[in-house]
């Protein structure tokens, strides 16, 4: 009998050096990570309270998502990139089936009007996060499989908006427009480092915002979100209560904050107050200076995956560059978004902050993302992610020093 197949595949967790990740881009999540758990705590204490006896409700059921996260990021550390790379048409087809799903009656269920999430017995699951990250992972196969024609040829352009569309379609009836607006600006800055030309990303570009202003003009929610983030004054106690409430928030948070704890916004002023809005919170509580250092701890994690891609690219990995960086526009596009929300330049939308806003599947999901990264940028330093490659210990004892 082998016992060889009894060994642990080599992974960044499991080698003859210990843990051999990214400590740089670990600490950052970490950081957000720690950071949110904090803010969730204090943004949800009263709301926690009033509506379930228990101050620590939310943030009990945050912490079990953390640690159901962190499972979710060691697992995805755990598996080659070329194991994902083979399944990325299963990934698609399984994206799809869960974007169906949960349009279903019965199965869907429905919360503020929309139908974007499959209930269990304590928790729900977002298809639409499962579904970017889905998507990501097989247009970063067919980049690498029809790159020639992706870079030479309309048609190989065109052929990857046959299957985004329709997905496009399935999270528009939920409807999730903010998770469509991300999941293609992801797919779209995609094809762009994937060396689509100047000209056809400009037509791209071009169709993409005149989708968005049909798509704007054809619901009037949209229209009345898009007059009000211009003016949320006019209508304080309407539309515009929300984000007036936000931006008191950020008013009174000055330079300083008025200390951890002690917003006044998140007394029932602030709907979502933990959720989608927890920026203001933290806005509120820790300032300026608070809110600055946030956002640059989000820059330095989404530059960081940006450069683990390019790590990949140099070390000729393609389909995990093409990967690393979908899944950091993914970010990027969330956190722009968020941001832009909580402090009034863009309409109000509901996605979640990454690592930061209370919510199961986002946060989950998150974690396996930056799995995938910690993957991507071991395999690319050490060179051992092949799995045609035969290992033994003397392979990671003749490793690099570790760091970029």
């Amino acid at each position: 009998m082998n016992f060889n197949i009894l060994k642990p595949y080599p992974s960044p967790i499991i080698s003859g050096r210990g843990v051999d990740v990214d400590f740089a881009m670990l600490a950052g999540a970490l950081g957000l990570l720690g950071l949110g758990l904090v803010m969730i705590t204090s943004a949800s204490s009263e709301v926690a309270a009033v509506q379930s006896g228990n101050a620590l409700y939310h943030m009990i059921r945050h912490l079990i998502y953390m640690v159901l996260g962190l499972g979710a990021c060691i697992a995805t550390m755990m598996v080659p990139i070329a194991t994902w790379q083979r399944m990325g048409f299963m990934m698609l087809v399984g994206a799809f089936g869960l974007l169906v799903m949960v349009l279903l009656p019965g199965i869907g269920r429905e919360v503020n009007g929309s139908m974007r999430w499959i209930g269990f017995s304590f928790f729900n699951v977002q298809p639409s996060e499962v579904a970017k990250v889905f998507v990501v992972i097989y247009l970063a196969g067919y980049l690498v499989r029809r790159q020639k024609e992706v870079r030479e040829s309309w048609m190989g352009f065109f052929k990857p908006f046959i299957v985004l569309l329709p997905m496009a379609g399935l999270l528009l009836m939920e409807p999730d427009f903010g998770a469509t607006v991300v999941m293609m600006g992801a797919a779209a800055a995609m094809l762009f480092l994937g060396g689509v030309g100047l000209l056809r990303f400009g037509l791209m570009v071009l169709l993409a915002v005149v989708a968005v202003v049909v798509l704007i003009k054809a619901q009037p929610y949209r229209m009345a979100r898009l007059t009000t983030f211009t003016d949320p004054w006019a209508d304080q106690f309407g539309s515009g209560y929300q984000l007036t409430q936000a931006l008191i928030a950020f008013g009174r948070g000055e330079w300083l904050g008025v200390g951890l704890g002690n917003s006044v916004q998140k007394q029932f002023y602030l709907p979502e107050a933990h959720t989608d809005f927890v920026f203001s919170v933290l806005a509120e509580e820790l300032g300026a200076v608070g809110s600055l250092a946030t956002v640059a701890l989000f820059v330095f994690v989404s530059v960081r995956a940006m450069y683990i891609g390019l790590w990949a690219e140099k070390a000729k990995q393609f389909f995990a560059a093409y990967m690393a960086y979908g899944l950091a526009f993914l970010w990027i596009g969330q956190f722009l978004i968020n941001i832009g929300v909580n402090v009034g330049l863009l309409p109000t939308k509901g996605l979640t902050l990454p690592f930061l806003s209370y919510g199961g599947s986002s946060l989950v999901i998150c974690c396996a993302c930056l799995g995938l990264l910690l993957r991507i940028e071991w395999e690319s330093r050490t060179h051992l992610g092949s799995e045609e490659m035969e290992f033994d210990e003397s392979d990671f004892a003749e490793e690099s020093p570790h760091g970029r």
